[in-house]
C-alpha cells in the first residue's frame, strides 16, 4: 500500500486533450496516508464553456475570465507534484490533458499512477457502474461538491483508502494493482498559431459572419488548421 502520493483532478471543456481544454486543477498531496496540503487553480481556457460542462461543474464563465492561463497554472502544478506518483479515477484522463499542457510549455511530465477506476474493475465487477459518484454511493462516501476538481481528488483519496481496507492483501497479484504504474500517453509539442493562419481565420470569421467559441489567438497551429477547415467545409472561400 502506497501511503506517499498526490491525488489529482482536473475539470474541461471536454473530453479530448487534442481539442479541449482545461478549466480548473486540483490537488492533495498524502503523507503516511494523511492529507497535508492542497492546491486548486482555476485556468482560463480561452474558450467559451457549455451550457452542459457549466450545469455539470457550477463553473460559470466569469467564474475563469480572470483566472491565470495555463501556462502559469501548470507551472504551479508541477512545482506541487514534485517527484511524487499520481492518484485518481480514472488517473490516465487527467494525466493525459496534464501531459500535453506540460509538453507545450516546455516541460517533461513522466508519471506512474494509481488508477481506482482499475481497482474497482477488479474487486468490484458485479458494480453496473463504477464512475467516482457511483462508487461514492457505493460506499457512502459524501462529495456534495461533486465535479469539482479539488473536491473529487480528495473524493478519490477516500475512495482508494476504502478499497485498501476490503482488498488489500500481500499477495503478489493483488498488490500489484494497489501500487502505481507508468502512465502511458504520447505527445508532441504543439506550435503556435502562425501569423499566416491568424490572418486567414480572422478575414474568414470577418467574411461569413462567423463568432468562434474560443480566441484565435490562443490557438495552437493544429487547432487553427481545424477551425479554417471546418470555415471552408460549411461556409466556402472569401470570394
Amino acid at each position: 500500500m502506497i501511503n506517499r502520493f498526490v491525488a489529482v483532478d482536473i475539470e474541461t471543456t471536454g473530453l479530448d486533450p487534442k481539442r479541449d481544454r482545461i478549466v480548473e486543477i486540483g490537488a492533495v498531496r498524502i503523507r503516511e496516508g494523511k492529507m497535508e496540503e492542497t492546491y486548486q487553480s482555476f485556468v482560463n481556457p480561452q474558450r467559451k464553456l457549455s451550457k452542459f460542462i457549466t450545469e455539470l461543474t457550477g463553473i460559470r464563465q466569469e467564474m475563469l475570465q480572470d483566472a491565470p492561463m495555463i501556462d502559469q497554472v501548470i507551472e504551479e502544478f508541477l512545482k506541487f507534484v514534485g517527484e511524487d506518483c499520481l492518484l485518481g479515477h480514472h488517473v490516465i484522463f487527467d494525466f493525459s490533458f496534464l501531459k500535453r499542457n506540460a509538453v507545450n510549455c516546455g516541460h517533461s511530465f513522466e508519471k506512474e499512477g494509481i488508477d481506482t477506476l482499475k481497482i474497482a474493475r477488479k474487486f468490484l465487477k458485479e458494480l453496473k457502474q463504477r464512475s467516482l459518484s457511483a462508487l461514492c454511493e457505493y460506499y457512502k462516501i459524501e462529495n456534495p461538491h461533486a465535479h469539482r476538481a479539488k473536491e473529487d481528488a480528495i473524493t478519490a483519496i477516500m475512495l482508494y483508502q476504502k478499497l485498501v481496507e476490503e482488498f488489500y492483501t500481500e499477495e503478489e497479484e493483488v498488490k500489484k494493482v494497489f501500487l502505481p504504474q507508468p502512465l502511458h500517453y504520447e505527445v508532441r509539442k504543439e506550435t503556435e498559431i502562425t501569423k499566416a493562419q491568424l490572418k486567414y481565420l480572422e478575414d474568414l470569421c470577418r467574411y461569413h459572419h462567423v463568432s468562434l467559441e474560443m480566441e484565435i489567438k490562443s490557438l495552437t497551429k493544429s487547432e487553427a488548421s481545424r477551425q479554417i477547415d471546418f470555415i471552408l467545409s460549411h461556409y466556402g472561400r472569401i470570394r
